[in-house]
């Protein structure tokens, strides 16, 4: 029975949190990571690292006829992302293989797909923060994108809150150059994830940081080894 709670504990963990969130998130300084390929190379040479993929990370305001929603903006290759993220298997309308670059197509969670009254075909307008300076003013970025897709992983945090781009259409809205703002993991062994970040810390440059899901989703990790340390009591009383 105890087995059996905790197997249950960590299934739901691993497919609700870790189904999008990474094991290992390695960025480079400034969210800048120049020469990604060799910083990937190094993390795969690690036994416990199965895959690596690269993604960029903005902020930007969607808007679809007169609803506005603030997002996190995640520029990922699909099919690199189906390495290290399950969000292609928990897809309510269209494919990851949608995003392809130059189309500016886009991915919404089902919540901020719901906020925003899209479905899939529609068109939305994306705003980025930084704006163009001219004569008038300061001018906000925007670019259309079209709904290719709406996933649900049931964690209202990224149903919410997240919108899936393609990298180019990203860097190419937020000029951000060719270089991604980072690179992320997956492990054999999501609880190996804070040992391996920190193997890998020791062999990255100066100014590239590698955080681990333990970093960016403490309140769950501590609520795993509360759990752990409750069942040691009970099988020790027992």
């Amino acid at each position: 029975t105890v087995l059996s709670v905790m197997n249950g504990f960590q299934n739901e963990l691993r497919t609700r949190i870790l189904g999008v969130a990474s094991h290992v998130q390695i960025s480079g300084p400034g969210d800048v990571l120049a020469g990604w390929q060799s910083v990937a190379a190094l993390a795969v040479s690690n036994p416990r690292v199965m895959a690596a993929a690269p993604y960029v990370n903005v902020q930007g305001m969607l808007t679809f006829d007169s609803a506005v929603r603030g997002s996190v903006i995640r520029g990922i290759l699909p099919e690199r992302e189906e390495r290290v993220a399950e969000i292609g298997r928990h897809m309510k309308a269209g494919t990851l293989a949608a995003l392809k670059p130059g189309e500016f197509g886009i991915v919404l969670g089902v919540d901020l797909a719901r906020a925003l009254g899209a479905v899939v075909g529609d068109k939305i307008a994306l705003i980025a923060p930084q704006g163009n300076v001219t004569p008038a003013g300061i001018v906000p970025r925007l670019k259309q994108f079209s709904v290719v897709g709406i996933f649900q992983v049931d964690h209202y945090e990224y149903d919410a809150g997240l919108a899936l781009v393609h990298p180019e259409d990203a860097q190419r809205l937020y000029q951000l150059g060719a270089d991604p703002s980072g690179v992320r993991l997956q492990l054999d062994d999501l609880f190996a994830a804070r040992s391996v970040a920190r193997e890998l810390m020791a062999k990255l440059d100066p100014g590239v940081f590698a955080s681990d899901w333990t970093r960016s989703h403490a309140n769950f990790f501590r609520a795993v080894e509360i759990e752990k340390r409750m069942m040691f009591i009970i099988l020790t009383l027992i």
